[in-house]
């Protein structure tokens, strides 16, 4: 399964900013649904932030999928990898 990576940065309402990457089928191009995905993961975090928006999540590029990626893509609709400050 081929997926697309949208570098996500956000500012946590504690001046701090967590990094992650959400992953989705490589033909979901629609951002809002990607902005969407980001939201509810974000909202299964101890810290709050604000929406996320073009200024925060961009597409980077289009990868192969693990195993896990695609069972939750499978699940969800979505995968997150988590890059900096998202504990």
């Amino acid at each position: 399964m081929k997926i697309a990576v949208w570098d996500t940065y956000v500012q946590r309402n504690d001046g701090i900013i967590a990094h992650f990457d959400i992953l989705v089928p490589h033909f979901v191009e629609d951002s809002n649904v990607v902005f969407r995905y980001g939201d509810h993961y974000l909202k299964s975090k101890a810290f709050s932030t604000k929406s996320i928006s073009t200024n925060e999540c961009k597409l980077c590029h289009i990868e192969s999928a693990t195993e896990d990626m695609i069972r939750d893509i499978k699940s969800k609709g979505y995968s997150i990898i988590e890059m900096e400050n998202c504990n």
